[in-house]
């Protein structure tokens, strides 16, 4: 296992982003619906905002959406069923302090230009709070109901990254096979600090080196903790030598919270069953090996969401959570 990256600092991108990523440190963050659905691949939403909004008072660092277009019967799940760039906006209006994050748009299925329009709109509506994940999508059969070519999504996902950051400026004119902006037109509003940070998913169909010169920050899977160790200290290195600051990386984690917290770790669909010490001394490994976030998913908890959003934050948050 690695030692803590004690050399490491973030440049400061947004409010939600300089709060949820912090060097050195692993802050928590939840997966959106709040609640079990583990026999159905549509949630029932049940008390969507209330969890939320508790989660909020609790201390979690950050509420994460999912870009899921269609209910497709082999991905088996449909995520938060509202539209994310909806359901970004009225999560805005009723939460404070919360990161609002995307994990992750798949920009080969939507124009740029109304991805761009969107998320700046969602970070001003919530006050610089919006952080976005990118992909290049992991479900073949959405790319045919759009008329899109599956095996063309690396491209149609670079493109769609820069045209994003180019419309970031004032007035842009540039040629993109998505479009050519020109003439004077600009795209308002503008993010609340003049850009909005974009943490790649996976590899998105790019090349490491890629990944390390574009991204502000890389959205990991779930994997064996010294080979997650291994992946980060290269990337890190390669972002380095790239001449830019070091990135925070993050993975998400699904948990099922055991009642006795000696109960040891048994394995459910990318993540694992557990009481409270090993889930603690897990996270504890993850932040030694520099993942600075945890998005945690509670689809397959079978206790009391409310009762375990309470246990966490008494247990956990005062460990792993952002320095104020």
């Amino acid at each position: 296992m690695q030692p803590l990256h004690t050399g490491l600092s973030f440049q400061r991108i947004n409010t939600g982003y300089d709060f949820v990523f912090q060097a050195n440190r692993l802050s928590l963050g939840l997966v959106v619906p709040l609640e079990n659905y583990d026999q159905s691949p549509v949630p029932t939403m049940t008390h969507h905002l209330e969890r939320i909004q508790l989660a909020e008072e609790l201390g979690f660092s950050a509420a994460w959406l999912r870009d899921v277009p269609l209910n497709v019967p082999s991905f088996g799940d449909a995520g938060q069923l509202y539209d994310p760039f909806v359901y970004l906006g009225f999560l805005a209006a009723q939460t404070h302090k919360i990161a609002l994050g995307i994990a992750s748009v798949v920009l080969p299925l939507r124009h740029p230009a109304h991805v761009a329009k969107a998320i700046a709109s969602a970070d001003q509506l919530s006050g610089g709070r919006l952080i976005v994940g990118v992909a290049s999508g992991d479900r073949p059969e959405e790319y045919p109901a759009l008329n899109l070519i599956y095996d063309d999504r690396g491209r149609r996902f670079r493109e769609s990254f820069e045209y994003i950051q180019q419309m970031w400026e004032h007035h842009p004119t540039f040629e993109s096979s998505y479009g050519s902006p020109s003439g004077g037109m600009d795209m308002v509003p503008k993010p609340t600090a003049g850009r909005l940070p974009m943490l790649i998913t996976g590899a998105s169909q790019q090349s490491p080196d890629w990944i390390a010169q574009n991204g502000d920050g890389w959205m990991l899977y779930l994997r064996n903790v010294s080979l997650q160790a291994e992946i980060i200290e290269s990337w890190r290195e390669r972002t380095l030598a790239a001449g830019r600051p070091a990135q925070p990386a993050m993975q998400p984690l699904y948990i099922d919270l055991a009642d006795n917290p000696d109960e040891p770790a048994q394995p459910i669909h990318l993540g694992f069953r557990s009481g409270m010490n090993h889930l603690r001394g897990y996270l504890k490994s993850l932040e030694e090996i520099g993942v600075n976030h945890v998005a945690l998913n509670l689809r397959f908890n079978q206790a009391d969401i409310e009762t375990t959003l309470k246990r966490m934050a008494e247990e956990l948050l005062p460990e792993f959570s952002p320095l104020q």
